[in-house]
């Protein structure tokens, strides 16, 4: 038995790019960590919040490629000779990633008290309604 995809309808024409996201969505796995938030500030920005405590601006990066936004994060390792008695927050590196759809634009990134803040702003189109014009032949 076949699999049945966006592109085996035979009603959706050229949608072979969404499955091949779809595919990439699901194969990203991230396993919860850190914690993060999705809002829609409007009807076209968006924020993505990720509580990121104890990572510095330099610890973290953020890139945008192919519609996929990853965000990174890695401490750097302390060379002081602490000893810890419990280790309950975590130190660990991290990536998140996200699909954005077409359109969708990363409009700026902030810190502030232990959560970055990615604001996404989707472009609006000229024109929403298109009349195609039929010619003779």
């Amino acid at each position: 038995m076949t699999k049945m995809t966006f592109s085996s309808h035979p009603f959706l024409l050229g949608f072979e790019q969404l499955d091949r996201l779809v595919e990439r969505t699901v194969k990203t796995g991230n396993d919860g960590y850190p914690p993060y938030n999705i809002e829609q500030s409007s009807a076209d920005t968006f924020r993505i919040t990720l509580a990121v405590a104890g990572f510095s601006d330099d610890d973290l990066s953020i890139t945008l490629e192919d519609r996929q936004l990853s965000i990174r994060g890695q401490q750097t390792e302390a060379t002081d000779d602490r000893v810890f008695l419990h280790r309950g927050i975590a130190a660990r590196q991290f990536q998140r990633v996200f699909v954005l759809a077409e359109g969708v634009e990363v409009a700026a990134a902030s810190m502030e008290n232990g959560l970055l803040f990615v604001d996404l702003k989707q472009a609006t189109p000229d024109r929403i309604v298109q009349t195609i014009n039929i010619t003779k032949g």
